[in-house]
């Protein structure tokens, strides 16, 4: 039977199968036998083929992914983590206050995705506790993000109804991410009385949120609207992308490779007649995405 996973604990994996029934199921042993360097083989969004033995479900093999999100994994190295499969957008909740959400994990974020075309959303959220000059900020990051084609959002979660939210989600499969303590699960739990994620609040002392969710999980919302909690994510170290080609990630800067002197080879740092370097000078681009780029072309250790 063919199953899609809801929920993985690590060992234990919750399947909706195609009867619409829900199993608890494992892996088959040889599965964890192929060399697969990702540390969670079967992630929420796979699609797998297994088969019931007593009252639980065997995994026998998993159905090869449209795409996925990943980042590298922070407990082994040399291996990836997937946060979600077979996505039809990735939603960022970020907040520009209590606690800050960098402009270089957001680009980060976008990379990610991009590198799968995986459609963006940002949710800008707690409007409620900005200042002038914080809101006026965000109206800004909403612009420039907008003039990317990414849509973006400007919530409160202490509010009861998110219609601009939940049109976005309705006939998708859509991963909802974010640092901890930017109110994520508080958002998700507005969607369906259903969910109940677990929330905290944000320490005073080093203004940021403790974890709350601690395995990837998806809700169905209806017949064909599902939402995928991840756990807050400290750091997003990018997985598998060359210097040369994380430009492309950037549309921006994809639509003037082609301009460069030296075209695909140019990693726009400071060789001549660079079209990205020059769009940067002349605010054409962004100089907060161009730091943001030079970051990971240069490899920093600073993911957050």
């Amino acid at each position: 039977m063919k199953g899609l996973v809801l929920k993985s604990t690590g060992s234990w994996y919750l399947l909706l199968g195609e009867d619409n029934k829900r199993y608890q199921a494992r892996i088959r042993g040889k599965l964890r036998l192929e060399g697969i360097k990702e540390t969670n083989p079967v992630a929420v969004g796979d699609y797998v083929m297994f088969d019931i033995e007593g009252e639980e479900g065997i995994i026998s093999d998993i159905v090869d992914r449209e795409n996925y999100i990943a980042r590298q994994s922070v407990k082994k190295t040399g291996h990836s983590h997937i946060l979600a499969a077979n996505v039809d957008q990735a939603l960022l909740v970020v907040t520009l206050a209590f606690p800050r959400t960098s402009l270089g994990f957001i680009d980060r974020f976008i990379v990610s995705a991009e590198s799968f075309r995986i459609p963006q959303v940002i949710v800008f959220n707690k409007s409620d506790l900005l200042t002038e000059e914080q809101q006026a900020e965000a109206e800004d990051l909403m612009k420039l993000y907008q003039r990317l084609d990414i849509r973006c959002l400007q919530t409160s979660a202490t509010k009861a109804d998110q219609p601009e939210l939940e049109k976005l989600l309705q006939h998708k499969k859509t991963l909802i991410s974010g640092h901890s303590g930017v109110g994520k699960s508080t958002l998700i739990n507005q969607l369906s009385k259903n969910i109940q994620q677990k929330t905290s609040e944000i320490s005073d002392f080093s203004a940021k949120g403790t974890h709350t969710t601690t395995f990837a999980e998806m809700f169905q919302l209806n017949e064909h609207t599902f939402i995928i909690d991840t756990p807050g994510i400290k750091e997003l170290g990018l997985v598998n992308m060359e210097p040369e080609e994380l430009s492309d990630y950037f549309v921006e800067m994809r639509a003037l490779r082609s301009s460069c002197k030296f075209g695909g080879r140019c990693l726009h740092i400071n060789e001549p007649k660079c079209a990205v370097r020059e769009a940067v000078t002349n605010g054409a681009i962004a100089q907060s995405r161009y730091d943001s780029y030079l970051s990971m072309v240069r490899g920093d250790d600073n993911r957050k």
